[in-house]
């Protein structure tokens, strides 16, 4: 945060993922050290003009929002992060904090997932609210923020006039439109609102996101199960409010019911065989906080049975101090051919495996901005040229020649021009093609579900780590090995004791579900 303010950051934000009141405080707390404008958020779930939803109820954000005041703030946001906030929730809402806080300046925020955002910002106006997000309309709507335009357009002529000129909102939304068709690849696919977002509740910013991961992780298929198991996942997780990272624990408990095929009842029956996510585990653990209500039982309980209860107040408050002086030496060994800055220290700080992959990356390709933004995206055509400039006065001319057939090993060979002459790099075909004659190359072994010992990974993706050795005795619920798919990773447990007898994988194998991870010699009972 004081690095953020001394390069000119001037509000801050502070939100927590479970509107856990003592991050909360210690985030408000670190921006007034800084001399910072306190920008405190309350997230929204639920519905407050629902009756019958109780636990995010409107005395929950009334004394909540009590609460940030006394400890003292600037201004209030409403983090609105899925767009469950209705028309008449907003009025409802937004009306008893201006009438509990009279002086309080209030900033609303929202996702038009189901297509009312414009309505719901206008309501939050009407009821006292000073300030609402929009987006120009060029990358408006759906699961992103309501449209300018329309706001604009909707407040002109009432007391409620923004005063902002259209003609040059519009030239601004040109540019948006031709920079959005250079981005085309990623586009999400999404060609309409959908109020089932009141049914699953998933933030706007993880729906494209998670629906990309599930294609990833060989469920694409499944995207209505996922949808349908997020609820599912945020109901046996306590029903919690959903923002990075809390948002990432319930999409991972959702893709892993459905590639199990668990439910509510079965996830929680079979909750110590399982080897859950990460993100899961540590939820349970207090990594990220206490959630409103405290954490449902049994499934914390069972979920934990063997491993570390973790915390039961605010994380950071048991956690020693990091040396960062001895940090940035030590980063400065391991990433010899960087000149390793302060806010290097503080980026390997806070996410070590990050940075380790983005300075890695970057060694390894070079400084990739350089590149136009379409040869980056997608790559040139053949006969293709491009321009790139390596530093001021200095460009570079590439040309792309011919792609040659699939190797046995899964590469390609690429023939370019670089400045006008020849060269050759050979590749790796991420394709669905090069990936299955690699398969071919190298066929798994396959775990045995009649075999207790026998340890299958639970889902498709790549081996970060391998716990243990052949021969090691390990208890039920011992780490075994550990799996990333997507940013999502799991730790895969025993589910019984006894030696290990065979290994099936090393770290960096790719392995599909079911595939054999470690076979374990079970006790005879």
């Amino acid at each position: 945060v004081a690095e953020a303010r001394s390069a000119g950051v001037d509000v801050f934000r502070v939100f927590d993922s479970l509107n856990y009141l003592d991050n909360l405080k210690f985030g408000i707390d670190s921006v007034r050290a800084a001399n910072g404008v306190v920008e405190a958020t309350v997230c929204y779930t639920g519905d407050v003009s629902n009756p019958s939803k109780t636990k995010y109820s409107l005395d929950y954000y009334v004394d909540l929002t009590e609460q940030l005041v006394a400890h003292g703030i600037d201004v209030l946001a409403i983090k609105d992060m899925a767009g469950l906030l209705k028309p008449r929730a907003a009025t409802m809402l937004v009306s008893a904090l201006r009438e509990k806080f009279p002086d309080l300046p209030i900033h609303v925020h929202t996702h038009d997932t189901a297509g009312t955002g414009v309505a719901s910002m206008l309501a939050c106006a009407e009821a006292g609210a000073d300030v609402v997000d929009v987006c120009t309309d060029a990358l408006a709507g759906l699961t992103s923020q309501p449209s300018i335009g329309a706001l604009i357009g909707s407040t002109q002529g009432t007391q409620y006039d923004t005063g902002m000129d259209m003609r040059k909102i519009l030239r601004l939304n040109t540019f948006w439109e031709q920079t959005r068709g250079l981005y085309s690849p990623f586009e999400s696919g999404i060609k309409a609102g959908s109020a089932d977002v009141y049914t699953h509740e998933m933030p706007g910013g993880q729906y494209t996101n998670l629906k990309f991961q599930a294609f990833s992780n060989g469920l694409g298929s499944e995207w209505d199960k996922i949808k349908t198991a997020y609820a599912t996942a945020n109901e046996v997780l306590g029903d919690i409010v959903k923002v990075t990272p809390s948002s990432k624990v319930v999409g991972d408990l959702a893709q892993f019911l459905v590639a199990n095929n668990l439910d509510a009842t079965s996830v929680v029956e079979q909750a110590e065989t399982l080897s859950f996510p990460t993100s899961v585990v540590e939820y349970f653990q207090g990594y990220i906080g206490q959630p409103a209500g405290g954490f449902p039982e049994p499934l914390r309980s069972r979920v934990l049975k063997g491993k570390k209860q973790g915390y039961s107040t605010r994380p950071g408050s048991e956690i020693p101090d990091e040396d960062l002086l001895a940090l940035q030496k030590s980063v400065a060994l391991k990433h010899a051919r960087r000149d390793v800055s302060w806010r290097d220290t503080l980026s390997a700080a806070m996410y070590p495996a990050v940075f380790d992959d983005y300075v890695r990356k970057l060694n390894l390709h070079g400084p990739l901005t350089r590149l136009p933004t379409k040869a980056f995206l997608v790559g040139l055509d053949i006969d293709e040229e491009c321009e790139i400039e390596l530093r001021a006065g200095v460009r570079a001319s590439v040309k792309l020649k011919a792609i040659g057939e699939l190797l046995p090993n899964g590469n390609r060979e690429v023939f370019f021009e670089m400045n006008g002459i020849p060269r050759v790099v050979e590749i790796e075909d991420k394709t669905e093609e090069g990936s299955t004659k690699k398969t071919r190359l190298a066929t798994r072994e396959r775990s045995d579900p009649a075999d207790m010992g026998s340890v299958g990974a639970p889902m498709a993706g790549n081996v970060v780590e391998v716990l243990v050795k052949e021969g090691e005795e390990v208890k039920a619920g011992a780490p075994l090995v550990v799996l990333s798919a997507m940013k999502m990773e799991t730790t895969v447990s025993a589910p019984c004791e006894g030696p290990i007898k065979h290994i099936g994988v090393v770290a960096g194998d790719q392995c599909s579900a079911g595939d054999l991870l470690v076979a374990i010699e079970a006790a005879a009972e």
